[in-house]
């Protein structure tokens, strides 16, 4: 069973739709006192009436003293949600790989900086990451994106190898294709690889929390990717010639 939430303090950045806002749901429905975050105040302040939360707008690498003061002055679980699913190839342009950069890595950075001294001394903390199966793997036509968040992944990773036996507890959420705004902006790339096994929102929610109630860190909302991740290490270049084969399909399709 899942250690209650029931009065903890949650902070859900990119919460104004999608996964985001499903985290959010679920841990109000647990009886966490919830605090929602988006770029979009009016998406923000949208969930968080739902639910019965506080809305934080802004930019996310920048709320977290403004969270904590709406929770009272402690943050219990910090998920790092809000992302950027940037297209493109290695001739993206900079600043594209820079805006990414900045949302899917920077701003967890930011986040466990002002997170960590509070829950270190506490001996106690929650940092849960929304990476994505292109984390574990790739995404075809999305080197911005997926390059980034490998390194949301490689962040995770380490915070968790770093501070597990000082109390902090790391989830790194990897789902391959997600029913949002996110997948349809994907195009026809998202159509070819995410697609065909896309799940809800909710169901990421309810990994999440299964994976919270098994202390796992990597949580797979679509159990299959751990077995692509497995023939990735095992085989690389036979993994990277079956994902060279979809790569020439959507080329195809373009």
């Amino acid at each position: 069973m899942v250690e209650s939430v029931q009065g903890a303090g949650v902070v859900v950045t990119g919460a104004g739709g999608g996964i985001g806002a499903a985290l959010a749901r679920r841990f109000a429905a647990e009886g966490a006192r919830v605090v929602v975050n988006d770029r979009d105040a009016a998406r923000a302040h949208e969930v968080a009436r739902e639910i019965g939360a506080r809305a934080v707008p802004g930019d996310a690498s920048r709320i977290v003293e403004e969270a904590r003061a709406a929770l009272g002055g402690s943050v219990d679980i910090y998920c790092a949600n809000a992302g950027l699913g940037s297209e493109g190839s290695e001739a993206a342009p900079e600043q594209v790989w820079a805006d990414a950069w900045d949302v899917n890595v920077m701003a967890h950075v930011r986040a466990a900086h002002l997170l960590l001294p509070d829950w270190l001394e506490r001996g106690t903390g929650r940092f849960v990451s929304t990476v994505s199966a292109a984390g574990l793997l790739t995404m075809i036509g999305a080197a911005p994106y997926t390059v980034t968040k490998h390194g949301a992944y490689a962040f995770a990773e380490w915070l968790s190898l770093t501070y597990r036996h000082r109390g902090l507890r790391v989830h790194a959420i990897c789902p391959q294709g997600v029913r949002t705004a996110m997948l349809d902006a994907a195009g026809s790339a998202g159509e070819l690889v995410l697609a065909p096994t896309a799940v809800e929102p909710e169901d990421v929610a309810e990994a999440l929390f299964a994976g919270m109630a098994e202390d796992r860190f990597l949580i797979l909302p679509h159990p299959e990717a751990a077995a692509y991740y497995r023939a990735r290490a095992e085989d690389p270049d036979r993994w990277l010639t079956g994902m060279n084969h979809l790569q020439q399909k959507w080329e195809g399709m373009r």
